[in-house]
């Protein structure tokens, strides 16, 4: 079952394209990281998968065949915005009450349980609480729905190291023991690195990339080599990204560990970071999957 499933999807604001084309599915059971720079379009797809948004072109599906938007679907889905937006004034029982009354499910002795775990005081306005226990308020409210779906927009991005650990470990959680699918996006691709098994990379309002992440690092090395043989491989091979020094150069090439290797070059593996910055400077290399490549599309090289 695919929790998000879109088909040339699009978003416009006026004239403007935050999202356009994006075919994706994303099965259930995974931690899916969702990664692009500002603008990119990541909040607009999340926005649409929960239903904050309606699509200007293409469709979207979630949890298995639902429109998005419907009933069916936000009752299996939560999600927790990057600014956790909580009632500042209302103490944590009274949120706990509000989101109860709000939805068709709620497990309030979940809820109640996890936030004296966590220390979290009920008769505590929310407001007054420190930036990683309101994050942890909203988490816990999501999560006491119950989702089959738990969407989550930069949620730790201004959490200190301590609390953002804290946050993701109770998202792991959730996802081995409840069995609950994830979308996250992130800036932190360190972050992403140690909890997602699932990547979508957005470039431009487009998909760049998207699959498991062993899949996608096992199927890319880097090849060290030559300077002066470098072009003719990063053509051949379809490289995505070139850095060439004076001596040297550096390809990141869609090659696997079976792969032959060019003569006098050599192939190391490659990291989830080396490959999300590569395709993030290269928004055309995902529409480029064999070795040929039109001259407009070629890599561009960065010289040192």
């Amino acid at each position: 079952m695919n929790v998000i499933e879109t088909t040339v999807l699009g978003k416009r604001y006026g004239s403007t394209w935050a999202l356009r084309e994006c075919t994706l599915a994303v099965p259930a059971g995974h931690v899916a990281g969702l990664v692009g720079p500002n603008g990119a379009g990541k909040t607009t797809l999340l926005n649409l998968v929960v239903g904050l948004a309606q699509p200007s072109a293409g469709s979207l599906t979630v949890l298995g065949g639902l429109p998005s938007g419907s009933l069916a679907a936000l009752d299996g889905i939560a999600f927790v915005a990057q600014d956790t937006p909580l009632y500042k004034n209302l103490s944590v029982a009274d949120m706990l009450h509000l989101t109860r009354n709000l939805n068709r499910r709620f497990d309030r002795a979940y809820a109640q349980a996890r936030l004296a775990e966590l220390g979290i005081p009920l008769k505590r306005r929310a407001g007054r609480l420190s930036g990683g226990q309101q994050a942890q308020l909203a988490l816990t409210l999501a999560l006491a729905r119950r989702p089959r779906l738990l969407v989550l927009d930069e949620p730790v991005a201004m959490l200190d190291p301590v609390a953002r650990h804290d946050f993701m470990a109770t998202v792991l959680t959730a996802a081995a023991e409840d069995g609950v699918s994830v979308v996250l996006s992130s800036h932190v691709l360190a972050e992403l690195e140690r909890v997602a098994d699932y990547l979508v990379l957005l470039s431009a309002g487009r998909v760049q990339v998207a699959g498991e992440i062993d899949d996608l690092l096992a199927g890319h090395r880097i090849l060290t080599g030559p300077a002066g043989e470098a072009s003719q491989y990063a053509e051949r091979l379809g490289a995505v990204h070139l850095r060439r020094g004076q001596a040297q150069a550096h390809l990141l090439v869609r090659l696997s560990a079976e792969d032959p290797v060019p003569p006098g070059f050599q192939a190391h593996p490659v990291g989830l970071e080396e490959l999300a910055l590569a395709y993030l400077r290269e928004p055309g290399a995902a529409a480029l999957p064999g070795p040929a490549r039109s001259q407009a599309a070629k890599p561009s090289e960065v010289t040192r």
